[in-house]
C-alpha cells in the first residue's frame, strides 16, 4: 500500500519505497558492481533537506516530466520538522520563480532561495520572520538570521554555509563515514578531496581540499592535487560531485598512493574513473552501496582501490 498520495504525480520518486519489491527492484541497478555487502537502506522519514520550487505564487515539487508545480502538503521521506514547515512556506508571498532549499540543521531550519527576481519584497521579509526559521537567504542575500546554522559530524559541529553540499540524511552519512573510517584505519596521512564541510575530514584527521567548505580552498577540477603533493599521503579519499574526478584520477595513477577510497553519487562517472585506476594496476578490494536517495534511481557507492 502506498503511503504517499503524490507518488507517480510528483517528480521526486521513481520507485514506490513502500512497495514490497522496492529493495529488489532498486538492487537491480547495481548489476555492474560486485557490492560486497548488503546495501544500507536509509530509514523513511529522516531526510533533512529538500529542494522545493515556486512560480506564480505556487509552492511545492515539480510534477513528473513537466514544470507544473505539485502543491505537496507533506512528504513521507522528509523529517517531521520539514513537513511541519511546508504549509507555512506555501503561504509565503512568493514572487517570480525559483528554488527553495530547505535544510534541517542541528539548531533549526535554514531556507536558501534562488530566484529569477533579484530582490525579496518587504512583505516576504516580514512573513518569513514569523516562521521560526534560523536563516533565510535570497540569491545569497540574507533576509533574516537568528543564529548561524550548524551541522554535526559525530562530535564535531561546524557552520553550514548557505547551499553547501550535504548528504541528505545523517543516517546514510554516518554509514558512509563508518565504511571509510574502517578502510583508512592505520594510515599516517590522509587526503580528503572534495571534502565539502567535513563529513570525512574530521573523523579521518585528514587534510581536506575543496573550493567550498571546510579545508584548503582548492578547485580540484581546475587544479587537482599534483603527483608530488599526492605522494605525501598513504590514503586518498574523494567524494566528488556527479561530474566525477577525471583530472584528479589522472594525477593519482601517476602517484605512489597505494589506497584510494572513491565515494560517488554517479555510477557512470565512477565507472569512467575506475577504468583509469584499474588500467594503472589498482584493484577493487571492497564496495558498499547506500540507498540514501530513497525512492530515486540513484545509489551512493563507496569503492576501495588498492595496489
Amino acid at each position: 500500500m502506498q503511503t504517499c498520495p503524490w507518488f507517480s504525480i510528483c517528480g521526486g520518486c521513481k520507485y514506490d519505497f513502500t512497495d514490497p519489491n522496492y529493495c529488489a527492484e532498486k538492487k537491480k541497478l547495481l548489476s555492474n558492481w560486485n557490492v560486497s555487502h548488503d546495501p544500507f537502506w536509509t530509514p523513511i522519514g529522516c531526510r533533512r533537506r529538500a529542494d522545493f520550487c515556486f512560480a506564480d505564487g505556487a509552492f511545492g515539487f515539480f510534477e513528473r516530466h513537466t514544470k507544473n508545480i505539485v502543491p505537496v502538503k507533506t512528504c513521507p521521506i522528509l523529517a517531521d520538522d520539514i513537513n511541519n514547515m511546508i504549509p507555512k512556506l506555501a503561504k509565503l508571498p512568493w514572487v517570480g520563480a525559483g528554488s527553495a532549499l530547505v535544510t534541517l540543521c542541528a539548531n533549526g531550519i535554514d531556507l536558501c532561495i534562488t530566484s529569477n527576481v533579484p530582490y525579496f519584497t518587504r512583505e516576504f521579509k516580514e512573513a518569513v520572520q514569523k516562521l521560526g526559521l534560523i536563516r533565510v537567504t535570497w540569491n545569497d542575500q540574507v533576509v533574516m538570521r537568528t543564529a548561524m546554522p550548524r551541522i554535526k559530524f559525530g562530535d564535531i559541529t561546524v557552520d553550514y554555509p548557505c547551499g553547501a553540499f550535504l548528504q541528505p540524511t545523517t543516517e546514510s552519512e554516518t554509514a558512509m563515514r563508518d565504511f571509510v573510517v574502517k578502510h583508512v584505519s592505520g594510515a599516517n596521512r590522509v587526503a580528503d578531496l572534495f571534502c565539502g564541510i567535513g563529513n570525512f575530514t574530521f573523523a579521518l584527521h585528514a587534510d581536506g581540499f575543496d573550493i567550498f567548505g571546510t579545508g584548503v580552498k582548492r578547485d580540484l577540477f581546475k587544479k587537482p592535487l599534483t603527483v608530488k603533493m599526492l605522494n605525501n599521503y598513504d590514503v586518498v579519499v574523494m567524494d566528488p560531485p556527479r561530474a566525477g574526478a577525471l583530472e584528479q584520477t589522472r594525477e593519482l595513477v601517476e602517484s605512489d598512493v597505494k589506497k584510494i577510497i572513491y565515494v560517488s553519487c554517479n555510477p557512470a562517472t565512477l565507472e569512467r574513473d575506475a577504468e583509469i585506476l584499474k588500467r594503472a594496476g589498482y584493484k577493487v578490494t571492497d564496495t558498499a552501496a547506500f540507498d540514501q536517495f530513497v525512492g530515486s534511481p540513484h545509489w551512493e557507492l563507496a569503492v576501495v582501490f588498492e595496489k
